[in-house]
């Protein structure tokens, strides 16, 4: 099967409305190894209940939800049988999933650690919950077994093939995103060829939502008036957009770069487009500036986070804080702030305010962008 054309792709973005929620994992589960092992997973059910209930209650309608290669490898059946769990409990409460599958985030080889099913380790105080985080200058390229090792990068393409499969007619899931910040972890290209047969074993199955891969390195060139993406991982980037059906980016900047990448990106792919990852308060990447922002200009957005928990994702980056240590760090970032997520441990927002905005904005969401029958 061919990429979807630019009219195919507006058509089908004209059904679904404008679509809008968050990067979702459970308070109680670390990683996404623990969402989806069988240890625990009846405990964890209530408490995705009771966030799916709280999300659609600001009037969010979608979530970006990351698969477990590890487990779908290791507890097959069962992995499959709570994958379409969750999928089917968000919807109960009208929330449809975007599946994200391959994943460059790595840390380097020498941290590398086999996964240990069972209760999961937690270090206290550290973004993603643990020490050893991807999210940090190694000065080396991070690895990824499911990639670099041929056996497990085949397992890996079927794990994709299969579940765009069961689910390639399936209203529930609204987005198949192949491949997750292509080129992080200092790799380069290195899962450039992995990613290519994750697009084409997706695409084989014809499924009725469309693939993408978001960039996440580059810049604008203001006075060019041009997308840049970083020389660094240029070729597997550009890979991704060409490779794409809708237009997919993880944007943690400020007002101005934002407005301008959108209407770049527009004028340049003029297809949908999908701010996958968004929210950093701490570099003024707010709720009051790009929300609406978003909403105005029709970008799909999924924030990171719903109700902070066992992951930390309010809590720096490690990068950041190696630049804070080493004077580097802006002086308009702002530490005092959350960095991701929405609400407290009790379902209480982190900022009120921030939500009476996010439920404003999504009544005239759907007021003005009201999804077209088929």
């Amino acid at each position: 099967m061919k990429k979807w054309s630019a009219e195919k792709a507006e058509n089908w973005s004209k059904k679904q409305g404008w679509l809008r929620g968050m990067n979702y994992r459970p308070r109680d589960c670390r990683n996404s190894l623990e969402i989806f092992q069988e240890y625990g997973f009846e405990d964890h059910l209530p408490v995705m209940e009771a966030e799916f209930s709280l999300a659609a209650g600001i009037g969010f309608n979608s979530m970006r939800l990351t698969t477990s290669y590890e487990v779908w490898r290791d507890q097959h059946d069962g992995y499959m049988s709570r994958l379409d769990r969750i999928i089917g409990l968000a919807y109960k409460y009208g929330i449809k999933t975007m599946l994200t599958f391959g994943n460059d985030c790595f840390p380097p080889k020498a941290l590398y650690k086999p996964v240990v099913y069972g209760p999961q380790p937690l270090d206290e105080g550290y973004h993603g919950g643990v020490k050893n985080t991807p999210h940090k200058n190694y000065g080396e390229p991070g690895y990824n077994p499911f990639v670099d090792e041929p056996q497990e990068r085949k397992k890996l393409i079927a794990m994709t093939r299969e579940t765009v499969s069961r689910y390639a007619r399936d209203e529930r899931v609204v987005v198949l995103d192949i491949f997750n910040e292509p080129g992080n972890g200092s790799r380069g290209s290195m899962s450039l060829d992995a990613m290519r047969e994750m697009f084409d074993a997706a695409r084989a199955e014809n499924p009725d939502q469309p693939l993408t891969s978001g960039i996440w390195n580059y810049k604008i060139d203001f006075e060019l008036g041009k997308l840049v993406l970083d020389k660094s991982c240029d070729e597997i980037q550009q890979a991704a957009l060409d490779l794409s059906d809708v237009i997919s980016y993880h944007d943690y900047g400020g007002f101005s770069g934002s407005a301008a990448l959108i209407k770049v990106l527009k004028r340049d792919y003029n297809r949908p487009l999908f701010n996958t990852e968004w929210l950093n308060r701490i570099q003024r990447n707010n709720i009051f500036d790009q929300y609406p922002l978003m909403m105005a200009e029709k970008v799909n957005c999924y924030c990171w986070g719903l109700v902070a928990g066992k992951s930390q994702t309010f809590e720096p980056w490690e990068s950041m804080w190696q630049r804070v240590e080493n004077g580097t760090a802006p002086p308009e970032w702002d530490l005092t702030k959350w960095m991701h997520d929405l609400f407290r441990a009790s379902h209480r927002p982190y900022d009120p305010k921030e939500i009476e905005l996010i439920k404003r904005i999504n009544k005239f969401g759907d007021a003005i962008y009201k999804p077209e029958k088929p």
